[in-house]
């Protein structure tokens, strides 16, 4: 198995309810057991966020939401599943315990992962009779966007155990990291914990404030990491000449006494109460939930900016990004059924998301444009030109649009595109789409395009083959019975 099939979440705080939120949408259906009484609650609120987040994040067809269930017992809920994810207080007795009892209750060929971020796998599995399928995943919140997961075993983790946790996460949209040698913290944690440590002497010797500490970090280097990390960075830093160059030059810095890293602050009543202040200060009113979605705003947004880097092949967690979409596309196009060739094919179906509108709540003018470029890729896989058909050097290009604004798309609006083909040659598509409220029924919007086949690496057009005019001529044939749409061959400008 190289998927999940079914997953349980043991656990459903801030991490748990993250990891309930990235199998959901991801279409795996999930078993919970969380005792606290506000539980549902909470995690549901979590799923709203994400819902949200994703909303913004990717035009691509995410599977059927999976199904949630919160069970009245860990071994009810662990029953069936494929992957558990453990995500209890980070307390080594109860995180042993649970674990044991999860060992206990399982499938034989289930694996199981602590969210742990920083107790050690051979800790935790001491007392299992399976020992060898335990091993840390350690994710970062939020779970539901940031991709990472790092993956480390204990002394009794089998590498068969780490291979498939390693395989499982790329469906899921996440990266896992394999931790060749367990210790305390890993690595993610032992780099925050050496910041977080000068920060807090920073603070508390009056250098500056919370706001300002977080303003040196988001206004500069924190944006080199998004994208490049910290070796790739100072690689840069170095010049023509690179790492060498930069360690020869900037390597003697480090024993300079600059560091306050190996003495530890006292987090006294004093300290923690100006941090707090500070930190109230900051947040300026804004409610954690609040905090919460402006953060995943940002982070849409940045995971969306590196997906178009390299050329448009993406960078870091773009890249990832970019290669999930594909996986996304490709099983949305093989699982949706061939649509009727007798009317307009019914290509798309979306709601109006909140990063689709403007201040007026109405749907942007780029995002018409994503949608009947959504349409028109649709069609092309449609008929063969799917992702394996553009690399190896074939495609169709937009060579020539036409859009008319007929009415409103609103916040939260159900909505769907259709596409009838006019004409088709050996190198050309004439096509006419058209956006409607699914509720109504009405028009909303009509995009007329032509396009070309190509060859993307001489550059120029050429016929398409005849595994793929086939299947256009047979849709275009069909629709050449159809009436004519009204709007067709339309200008600019044009009066009614």
């Amino acid at each position: 198995m190289t998927g999940i099939g079914k997953a349980a979440c043991i656990g459903g705080g801030v991490i748990g309810g993250g990891w309930i939120a990235r199998f959901l949408l991801a279409g795996i259906d999930v078993d919970v057991f969380d005792p606290h009484p506000e539980a549902g609650r909470i995690v549901g609120e979590v799923i709203a966020n994400a819902e949200k987040a994703y909303a913004m994040l990717t035009g691509a067809p995410l599977p059927p939401r999976g199904r949630l269930t919160f069970c009245r017992t860990l071994e009810e809920a662990v029953a069936d599943a494929h992957w558990i994810q453990e995500s209890v207080p980070e307390r080594l007795d109860l995180k042993r315990g649970v674990l044991t009892q999860i060992d206990a209750a399982a499938r034989p060929d289930a694996l199981i992962g602590s969210s742990t971020s920083g107790l050690l796998p051979t800790d935790l599995q001491r007392d299992m009779k399976h020992p060898e399928r335990l091993f840390v995943a350690h994710p970062y919140n939020p779970v539901y966007l940031l991709p990472l997961v790092e993956i480390v075993g204990g002394e009794k983790t089998s590498a068969a155990t780490i291979r498939a946790a390693m395989e499982r996460l790329p469906p899921i949209g996440m990266k896992g990291v394999h931790i060749a040698k367990e210790i305390e913290a890993f690595v993610g944690d032992r780099l925050l914990e050496a910041l977080w440590r000068e920060a807090l002497w920073l603070i508390h010797d009056d250098i500056c404030t919370v706001e300002t500490l977080d303003d040196v970090i988001r206004y500069s280097f924190g944006l080199r990491w998004a994208q490049m990390g910290l070796f790739q960075t100072y690689r840069i830093a170095g010049g023509e000449a690179g790492m060498r160059h930069f360690l020869a030059q900037f390597g003697p810095c480090l024993a300079w006494p600059w560091t306050k890293l190996t003495d530890v602050v006292d987090l006294d009543d004093a300290l923690i109460e100006k941090i707090g202040r500070q930190s109230d200060e900051q947040a300026a009113g804004l409610s954690i939930r609040e905090l919460e979605r402006i953060r995943d705003e940002n982070l849409v947004g940045i995971l969306q900016s590196l997906k178009g880097g390299d050329s448009g092949k993406g960078w870091g967690a773009g890249k990832l990004l970019k290669d999930f979409e594909q996986l996304l596309w490709a099983q949305g196009g093989s699982a949706a059924a061939s649509p009727d060739p007798s009317q307009p094919l019914r290509l798309v179906e979306s709601k109006v998301s909140p990063a689709w509108v403007d201040y007026n709540g109405h749907m942007t003018e780029h995002r018409y444009l994503q949608v009947f470029g959504d349409t028109s890729d649709a069609l092309l896989r449609l008929v063969g030109v799917d992702l394996a058909y553009v690399e190896a050097g074939h495609s169709y290009y937009t060579v020539e649009s036409h859009i008319r604004h007929l009415g409103e798309a609103r916040l939260g609006q159900a909505i769907h595109s259709t596409c009838q083909v006019l004409a088709a040659d050996d190198k050309r598509l004439h096509v006419f789409h058209t956006l409607y409220d699914t509720a109504t029924g009405e028009a909303l919007a009509t995009a007329e395009h032509m396009l070309l086949h190509v060859d993307s690496k001489l550059g120029k057009s050429m016929p398409a083959p005849a595994v793929v005019l086939d299947k256009i001529k047979a849709i275009a044939t069909a629709h050449s019975e159809l009436a004519l749409p009204e709007g067709a061959g339309r200008h600019v400008g044009q009066r009614r």
